[in-house]
């Protein structure tokens, strides 16, 4: 009867000698899979980064079964392993990467991080096991409220898309952690000149040698210039991030195509289908188009607004949260935050909500819920009535306050 095999497992590889005693090679960790020995290039201290490789090659291995079967015959390892699959594709094509490039970019490194997160905790479960219990555990175990209901969102929607291909037809519910408060950061029009001038006057500091460790210099590089562009297209036009760094006055795919001659701003990167964030078709407001135009003038080459070292930018959070500490601005300032300000102004200013809405991308619920109460007009209808005399005929009531 032939032996059961143990499967792929970490191994130490012996260090070997020389003829004359000497170490010719060092001990090293291998994945032992059968008769099978595959390298992880690891050496005997790096046990970490060694469980990691073989994290990745038991991932690389397993091929899970695409056909119906009941929810508990199927591991939630392999519902997630097909909705990475399938996002992993959408992803690279949506910023125009190949696969051997993706970790480049930062959303593509947090969505496979969550994916493993997942997997670590639910994938040898199996899917008839996914109850609000163990959603509630998962989210105790996770700590972060938030963190965790972005967690268990992705695995919702991967058991969704099971579910859409076909793979399973019973319904297996989610419980996610209550939604936190909407944020309601936004900045004034002082703290907003101060960030972009902070952005475009700040200059690298370096060391010198021969001098104190404790002294540095400015030098003439100015690494925050391109977020001072960045941070004007978001308040004026109220996008996502997203659009922002994708904003181009060459139309192409992948890119959400500025027309400077009609001035409209056509957030929707081509070729890319619609989701619940809504993108739509804008006029850009005439002091933001004339920044636009100016830029396209003196770099005529530059294929997006947004360029860092002559190359569109993917991500500006760490670029923002040093420019916010820069600028003296209270912390939890975000690239979002943004959005939150463009939405502040127009409600301050006296906005009608419907076209407010529309502007902005989002419904008109969301509109009024989160900055409604900054409108000049908000409740005024009810303030006044409430205070006004009562009709004649009726009881006057009269209440001193001494």
């Amino acid at each position: 009867m032939p032996r059961r095999s143990k499967g792929a497992r970490l191994q130490l590889k012996a260090a070997r000698r020389s003829k004359t005693g000497r170490i010719a090679h060092q001990a090293t960790w291998i994945i032992r899979d059968s008769a099978r020995d595959v390298s992880t290039g690891c050496a005997a201290d790096e046990i970490v980064a060694a469980e990691e490789k073989l994290r990745d090659y038991i991932t690389s291995k397993h091929t899970p079964k695409r056909r119906v079967r009941h929810i508990d015959d199927i591991a939630i390892a392999d519902v997630l392993s097909i909705y990475l699959d399938g996002q992993l594709d959408k992803l690279c094509g949506r910023f125009n990467v190949d696969s051997e490039s993706e970790d480049t970019i930062p959303d593509i490194r947090k969505f496979k991080k969550r994916i493993g997160r997942l997997n670590e905790w639910w994938g040898a479960k199996m899917l008839g096991e996914v109850n609000g219990e163990a959603c509630r555990a998962y989210a105790k175990n996770r700590g972060k409220k938030g963190g965790a209901r972005r967690d268990l969102e992705d695995l919702r929607a991967a058991i969704g898309h099971h579910a859409a291909e076909g793979y399973h037809r019973e319904i297996v519910k989610v419980s996610l952690p209550e939604k936190g408060s909407p944020r309601d950061k936004w900045l004034t029009r002082g703290d907003a000149a101060k960030l972009i001038w902070t952005c475009w006057r700040y200059r690298e500091m370096q060391k010198k040698s021969r001098r104190p460790m404790d002294m540095k210099i400015p030098t003439s590089k100015h690494p925050l210039r391109h977020l001072a562009r960045f941070i004007l297209l978001g308040i004026y036009s109220g996008s996502r991030a997203g659009a922002i760094a994708a904003a181009s006055p060459i139309p192409a795919i992948g890119r959400s195509y500025v027309d400077l001659e009609r001035g409209r701003y056509y957030r929707l990167k081509q070729g890319s289908a619609k989701t619940n964030k809504r993108q739509p078709t804008v006029p850009i407001p005439f002091r933001l188009l004339a920044h636009l135009r100016r830029w396209h003038r003196i770099d005529p080459e530059a294929k997006h607004f947004v360029e860092y070292n002559g190359r569109p930018v993917t991500s500006v959070k760490t670029a923002f949260r040093s420019a916010a500490r820069l600028a003296g601005l209270a912390p939890g300032i975000s690239p979002h935050t943004l959005r939150h300000t463009a939405a502040t102004w127009l409600m301050q200013r006296g906005a009608d909500p419907w076209q407010a809405a529309g502007y902005l991308g989002m419904s008109l619920e969301v509109l009024l819920n989160t900055y409604g109460h900054h409108h000049p007009d908000y409740l005024s209808d009810a303030v006044e009535k409430i205070a006004k005399r009562d009709p004649a005929g009726e009881r006057k009531v009269h209440v001193s306050v001494r």
